[in-house]
């Protein structure tokens, strides 16, 4: 029997119980503070498949998640009391034989992306500090999901928001943002990254706006540690894991995550990623800073890669104070196309619709699996929703006409075939 499999006396099935997939993992959240964790009944583990494996994963044999129709809990006084505790889910088709991968989803939260953490706890920190009153502006510089998160927690405490973004990132991330009613200020393509940070900075010196220093301020990693880190050491307590997987895009979540595991978990392995074609870390060249700690110039071994919220053209602060603490015990670097493809993979194989980021760290917890004593249990994080990138690469080979295959089914049946016109 599965190592990780509880006795059917500690976690008796109810078959005459509704039985509950995915989304209700959300439902574990029972408390209206938005800190508090509920642990979910944990029940029998079905054993993995092999990796893309042609069998479909057998039917659901046990509950590990609230019934349907029991509720979320008490309501929430706002939105950001949604943020955090979500769930990890078991990777079927796409895992090793003999061993086990999880992804904790973020885009659980609720704009869709692990970013709505860093964005409650600056502003919940500055709110505390005295550094925010009614009517501000916040600005930040953002590859899109932070901007999206901030937005969102500007638009629910009643504060003026602007993003400064670079141009290359995807247009809906901008239509987002301006939806939840934030001005989203678009830089040159030729300033990369650190083109909007200098941006940002500069507008907030000259209308003395709020600005938030994702990639420096301590209320980012702090956050994780508080949270994302228990998270998933609760959710496995008592089964235990052997590897955690992620990437970086401020480091947030490696820094305050990866803290939180190897101070309670020691034994964990911690794999970081980045793209292989802008190995920041791999190359041992430290970022030159200015006093507040951002950027002073774009690194040299940075090249433009596919993987947005990724790895920006400078090593952030908050990455680099984590390197620090000597926690990263494996380094993987993404080949070109790896992301795409298994952010492909997981939508097609396992219904998992997350983002380029996500593709990236999967392949890098698949590839750890491979090279993983048998039975080894990896933790990966999938950062944000497919649905962001719509006008990117991952949906470049996806058609929004019917292909022939389409046309040859609707033409199986007489009625209401919509035949392509002719150019």
């Amino acid at each position: 029997s599965n190592r990780f499999a509880q006795s059917a006396q500690d976690q008796p099935i109810q078959t005459t119980t509704v039985k509950m997939k995915l989304l209700g993992a959300l439902l574990l959240l029972a408390s209206s503070t938005h800190g508090a964790f509920v642990s979910p009944a944990r029940k029998e583990i079905i054993r993995g498949h092999s990796f893309i494996s042609e069998k479909r994963p057998s039917a659901v044999k046990s509950l590990h998640a609230k019934a349907r129709g029991e509720g979320y809990g008490e309501p929430l006084d706002n939105i950001s009391e949604a943020v955090g505790n979500t769930p990890m889910v078991k990777i079927n088709r796409l895992c090793p034989e003999g061993r086990t991968i999880y992804a904790k989803c973020e885009y659980f939260n609720p704009l869709s992306s692990v970013k709505d953490r860093l964005a409650l706890s600056i502003i919940e920190t500055a709110e505390k500090e005295g550094k925010l009153k009614p009517g501000d502006t916040v600005i930040e510089a953002t590859s899109g999901n932070t901007g999206i998160a901030v937005a969102m927690m500007c638009a629910q405490r009643g504060y003026n928001c602007v993003i400064t973004m670079a141009e290359p990132f995807s247009v809906e991330r901008r239509k987002l943002m301006r939806m939840l009613g934030a001005k989203v200020i678009v830089t040159p393509k030729a300033g990369k990254g650190t083109g909007m940070v200098e941006k940002a900075a500069e507008l907030a010196e000259e209308h003395g706006w709020f600005l938030c220093h994702q990639f420096e301020t301590e209320a980012n990693w702090k956050f994780h540690e508080e949270t994302t880190g228990p998270e998933i050491c609760n959710d496995l307590e008592g089964k235990g894991f052997d590897y955690w997987v992620t990437g970086y895009g401020t480091g947030g979540t490696f820094h305050g995550a990866g803290k939180y595991i190897k101070a309670n978990k020691p034994d964990v392995k911690i794999v970081l990623a980045e793209p292989g074609a802008a190995n920041l870390i791999a190359s041992g060249i430290p970022t030159e800073r200015n006093p507040d700690g951002s950027p002073a110039s774009s690194h040299p071994a940075f090249k433009p890669h596919p993987i947005q919220g990724w790895t920006p053209d400078f090593i952030p602060k908050v990455l680099e104070d984590g390197n620090k603490l000597n926690i990263m015990d494996e380094y993987i670097a993404i080949p070109d196309g790896a992301a795409v493809e298994t952010s492909q993979a997981l939508a097609k194989n396992e219904g998992i619709l997350t983002g380029i980021s996500g593709g990236a760290t999967m392949w890098a917890a698949i590839e750890t699996a491979k090279n993983a004593p048998e039975g080894s249990v990896i933790v990966c994080m999938l950062p944000d929703t497919g649905e962001r990138y719509l006008s990117t690469p991952l949906f470049a080979s996806i058609a929004a006409d019917m292909n022939e295959e389409e046309l040859e089914i609707a033409r199986s049946t007489p009625s209401h075939i919509l035949e392509p016109v002719e150019a």
